[in-house]
């Protein structure tokens, strides 16, 4: 999950103090939970840290498949799907913030980067496709700039397969702690910005930024939009944006309490030397 740091935080959003406790990276050496964001009103979402510390499920292999070409996984937290696409002869990078993600993609055999997407990255411009899977939609705690980031790392044309909330209107942009809640001594990193979003807030926020809609569908309970890049032939989608204008975001209060969050790891930190990367 990505807050930023210095040069890596995205226009308009704080960044906080490095982590100095860090219940994510405990949660990965362990492969399970109780793990938790935490708002700054107390209301826990569940992470799944279980699913994301197993194997690619049936649910991420449908996601797999649509990918094209070279595939980016931002915030590919401990690289199950990374792992993935390696064992099928893909090519494919993740990017994560966390030592212990990174370590633990490259330990099922995948290549991963420790950077924030915010930061230079390789093949700029040339990725065929990137993900935004398990939450990832809200790093940085401004969807306009994560999506306006992602087109510059693909190639035109390129896809970007997004994963948003199951069944909710929701367009919320919150402070949040990670924290394990296993005894009364919970521990907890400081905050940091974070976003969550349904479905229809996404396609707006796609729509203003110059993403075209190329499919959306679910499946196991999740939610999953696929956006192509415009090759600079196209004009904005009009249209999407004058329903933009007219519609009204839903706060989380719509949202039961306690619903399941999935979000990986894209916390902020000064750059550090880089892991090995596919060579573009």
């Amino acid at each position: 999950m990505s807050t930023a740091h210095g040069t890596t935080t995205p226009p308009g959003v704080p960044g906080p103090r490095p982590w100095s406790a860090d219940p994510y990276s405990d949660a990965l050496v362990t492969g399970r939970g109780p793990l938790f964001l935490r708002r700054t009103d107390g209301w826990l979402l569940p992470l799944e840290v279980e699913r994301w510390c197993a194997r690619a499920d049936a649910v991420d292999l449908t996601v797999l498949g649509r990918c094209e070409g070279t595939v980016l996984d931002v915030g590919c937290g401990p690289g199950r799907l990374v792992a993935e696409l390696a064992a099928r002869g893909r090519p494919a990078l993740g990017i994560d913030v966390s030592e212990a993600a990174v370590a633990h993609t490259a330990r099922l055999g995948g290549q991963a980067l420790r950077r924030s997407v915010f930061e230079p990255l390789p093949g700029e411009g040339r990725w065929d496709t990137a993900l935004l899977l398990d939450g990832n939609v809200g790093i940085g705690g401004d969807p306009a700039a994560l999506l306006r980031r992602m087109a510059q790392l693909l190639t035109p044309g390129g896809l970007l397969i997004v994963e948003t909330l199951a069944d909710v209107d929701v367009d919320e942009r919150v402070s949040v702690h990670i924290v394990r809640v296993a005894d009364p001594r919970s521990t907890a990193g400081p905050a940091f910005p974070w976003a969550r979003l349904g479905t229809p807030a996404l396609l707006r926020h796609a729509a203003r930024a110059g993403w075209r809609r190329e499919g959306q569908w679910s499946a196991g309970g999740r939610s999953f939009v696929a956006l192509r890049n415009r090759d600079g032939r196209d004009g904005p989608d009009d249209r999407d944006d004058r329903d933009d204008r007219n519609s009204r975001s839903t706060s989380s209060a719509a949202e039961p309490a306690n619903s399941t969050a999935v979000i990986n790891s894209q916390r902020a930190r000064k750059p550090s030397p880089e892991s090995p990367v596919a060579n573009r």
